[in-house]
């Protein structure tokens, strides 16, 4: 009897047209790219407290970096994209740690930075491939 009373009376399905709609890879690689300018403009001032501060920045900004790709990698991207494409979890996860400790948090090397915005630029291809097709 309780079974049957709580049993929905109605079924629904929906899709997240809002939030679907809103999601981009331009927010990661757009804090990726202050990434890259600051750690240039570290690299050429000596001034302690300037480096300081570029450090500081960075810092927030690569944390940006990551939240922007975890926001895409749990909310937009679905198991019939994983079968798809099937590097997706390792271009997260490289992306993810180029933008943390292993990367953007934790060194003030351009090249580290052209490698986050590489591999940005690999998930934004295929973001906008599965955007295509849905």
């Amino acid at each position: 009897m309780l079974a049957r009373l709580l049993r929905p009376k109605h079924i629904a399905s929906a899709h997240c047209d809002l939030p679907c709609g809103v999601y981009d890879p331009a927010q990661a690689r757009i804090e990726a790219e202050s990434v890259k300018a600051i750690m240039e403009k570290y690299a050429a001032n000596e001034d302690p407290v300037f480096r300081a501060r570029a450090i500081t920045i960075k810092e927030e900004r690569s944390e940006l970096v990551k939240h922007h790709l975890w926001v895409l990698w749990t909310d937009y991207f679905k198991p019939p994209h994983l079968e798809a494409y099937p590097q997706l979890h390792q271009l997260f996860w490289d992306a993810t740690k180029l933008a943390g400790a292993a990367g953007g948090k934790g060194t003030v090397d351009v090249a580290k930075a052209d490698e986050l915005l590489g591999k940005i630029n690999e998930i934004s291809d295929i973001f906008w491939e599965t955007k295509k097709a849905a």
